[in-house]
């Protein structure tokens, strides 16, 4: 037998890979709002090569994939511009009736699947004012004639002009060119809401609610109305939370009990709640999440089955799916190769749905037996499009930060099976976006177009991060620009001190407010040899409520981040990379979307010209049409291959294939 070939000693960044950007970009996005209609899985799939539209995905019984919206149809909400569940379905009259948001107009659109040659048919209208009449988080309602949900409506011009309120649609197609068609469930009381949830008498709706400065990971209330034969809430009251505590989902089981999912403990557990009293009981006491940040309306992390168990996603870090008993409070988990499930979870019967993945698999749709306890892949299945040799060895890191705080990060060293390198390697520190977020460690080809060419990655969830309880969420509140890059900082000292990376080809880069955490470092950490920052929050004031430059979900958010702008005022200047841009000494990368709206081109725009004739290499790339997170196959390409441009040119390595970046002072 002839004896394999040893890897080839390559120079870092110059190995051979058959992982190109356009691979990666074609692979970009995962699978969302998974539902059952019927013996059906139906979900939302994005589509990069399609202007980057999500499209809605059929599964027959049979097992046959198929998508029955073509372009551009583009089921998206645009509510709280993250969006939220933007489709609903059952089955009506024998066949499934489905309603959607169509991105482009906002509109709901009713139809028939089952009736291709009938086009969809608008239920709501378009408003002139403002951003107009949005919807999210939607539940059908046949019995009643109505598709449910929550209404966003502008009022006015400004991105703060706007009310929040659960709303009945009727499914007769009479509020299609009537505003007034459309029935508001109760008073708008608060400035967000999610959608209501019916108990399964009809005689109870329960739904979230919260009020700036708050986000929902701060402080939400769980309310609850009765609900008369006409449909018509009433009696609204709070049952619990409160402005220190996020109950972040609310569902009922079968036998009318109100389950929440509430941090009261530094943890979000699942709970049951007395409807009259409010008195809440953990079902499962435990250091361990079963919840997390609600940034999309509709995020469902636990879902009770008809005969008594409770699925729910639960875990430190990594959620994984379980099945819970109310009664003993154990939790049976299911078995499989997937480590980390997203907050989408629907069941029907015995039969849970959710999305799920590992760090060699994307998201696929993954059906449990909860009477058999049988899982298996049931759609969008994944298969492998490299040679698996070229991913990386992800590794789950505990690192050392100031003070001695622990900081979590999943690193991925530079693998290859046919070279290797001499020495540290060259990193590139990712900081997530959020900052109330969390870096899952699941397959991503963009990551593997670096590591499979050389280039160390390390996704760092640093102090605020969500998966490690409130207290470590805490962190954050009024330190951003300080502990996330402490954190970032740490992650790349530790690394470099146990030999793994090299500590003068360091680079930090991130989107959103990763792209802050990565500026931030750029202009007061000595670490880093360059930077990619991306659709990025640079000017503190100006992403403010007196600075306007953002949008109402966020636009109190940095009243926790950095402390009330009255207050504190010297902090928004002394933290805002614009602030310090004469403190750069390395090149960058600054990527833009044209269309953004949570971090608008201005704050790029003030940010280059405080660094401009100051002598530091960069480059600016905008791309039309792209709004916050990029979606278009094009644009990712370009954005993948300017980034490795970048590190060819800073790092001193040879880019061929690949454009070079043209670079300003």
């Amino acid at each position: 037998m002839t004896a394999p070939e040893a890897p080839a000693v390559l120079p870092y960044g110059e190995w051979p890979s058959p992982i190109d950007a356009a691979t990666a970009a074609a692979h970009d996005g995962n699978p969302e709002y998974v539902g059952v209609v019927g013996e059906e899985v139906w979900w939302t799939a994005p589509r990069p090569a399609e202007a980057g539209r999500r499209a809605l995905i059929r599964r027959r019984p049979d097992g046959a994939e198929e998508c029955p919206l073509p372009a551009p149809w583009n089921v998206r909400s645009r509510v709280i511009e993250y969006g939220g569940t933007p489709w609903a379905g059952a089955v009506v009259d024998g066949t499934p009736l489905i309603v959607f948001v169509h991105f482009p107009d906002q509109r709901l659109y009713a139809f028939r699947p089952d009736e291709p040659a009938v086009a969809p048919r608008p239920l709501t209208p378009v408003s002139p004012v403002g951003g107009g009449l949005r919807w999210a988080d939607l539940t059908l309602r046949p019995e009643r004639g109505e598709v449910w949900g929550v209404l966003e409506e502008f009022t006015g011009d400004r991105p703060t002009d706007v009310r929040r309120v659960p709303a009945a649609v009727p499914l007769d197609g009479s509020a299609a060119d009537d505003r007034t068609a459309v029935r508001e469930l109760t008073a708008a009381t608060h400035r967000f809401v999610t959608g209501p949830r019916l108990s399964p008498d009809g005689r109870q709706a329960a739904w979230l609610a919260w009020d700036h400065p708050r986000m929902p990971w701060d402080g939400t209330e769980l309310r609850i109305a009765d609900v008369d034969t006409a449909g018509v809430f009433t009696s609204a009251r709070t049952l619990i939370g409160g402005p220190s505590e996020s109950v972040a989902q609310a569902d009922w089981a079968a036998d009318g009990t109100l389950l929440a999912a509430t941090d009261r403990t530094g943890w979000w557990n699942v709970h049951r709640v007395d409807t009259a009293t409010g008195e809440a009981v953990n079902l499962c006491p435990r250091e361990e999440e079963f919840g997390s940040a609600l940034w999309k309306l509709g995020h469902r992390w636990f879902a009770p089955l008809d005969h008594g168990p409770v699925a729910v996603l639960h875990g430190v870090g990594a959620h994984r799916l379980g099945l819970l008993d109310p009664a003993t409070g154990e939790v049976t988990d299911a078995a499989g190769p997937w480590t980390e499930w997203a907050p989408a979870l629907a069941v029907t019967g015995s039969r849970v749905v959710g999305i799920a993945a590992s760090a060699r698999t994307a998201y696929e749709i993954v059906e449990l037996d909860a009477a058999t306890g049988r899982t298996r892949v049931v759609g969008g299945a994944h298969h492998d499009t490299v040679d698996p040799a070229y991913l990386p060895e992800a590794v789950h890191r505990t690192f050392t930060g100031p003070g001695g705080r622990e900081v979590h990060a999943n690193v991925y060293p530079p693998r290859s099976p046919h070279a290797t390198g001499d020495g540290p390697a060259p990193y590139a520190v990712w900081a997530h976006g959020g900052p109330t977020g969390h870096a899952a460690m699941v397959l991503d080809l963009e990551i593997a177009y670096f590591t499979s060419r050389g280039i160390g990655v390390v996704e760092v969830n640093y102090g605020g991060s969500t998966g490690y309880g409130r207290a470590y969420r805490d962190r954050l509140r009024e330190q951003w620009g300080v502990v996330d890059v402490e954190d970032c900082a740490a992650v790349a000292a530790g690394l470099v001190a146990e030999g793994a990376a090299d500590p003068r080809r360091l680079a930090v880069r991130g989107g959103s407010a990763g792209g802050w955490t990565s500026a931030a470092a750029l202009a007061t950490s000595g670490t880093y040899a360059c930077g990619t920052v991306m659709y990025p929050i640079l000017d503190l004031t100006g992403w403010s409520p007196q600075g306007g430059e953002t949008h109402d979900f966020e636009s109190r958010y940095l009243e926790s981040l950095i402390g009330p702008l009255a207050r504190v005022p010297e902090r928004y200047r002394d933290r805002s990379p614009v602030t310090h841009a004469d403190r750069i000494r390395v090149p960058f990368l600054l990527l833009q979307g044209l269309d953004d709206v949570i971090c608008p081109p201005v704050q790029c725009e003030r940010f280059l010209a405080a660094v401009a004739g100051r002598g530091i290499p960069h480059a600016y790339l905008t791309f039309e049409g792209e709004g916050h997170g990029f979606r278009r196959l094009d644009t990712m390409v370009t954005s993948i291959e300017a980034e490795f441009a970048l590190y060819a040119r800073v790092f001193g390595f040879e880019a061929p294939g690949v454009p070079e970046l043209e670079l300003t002072t």
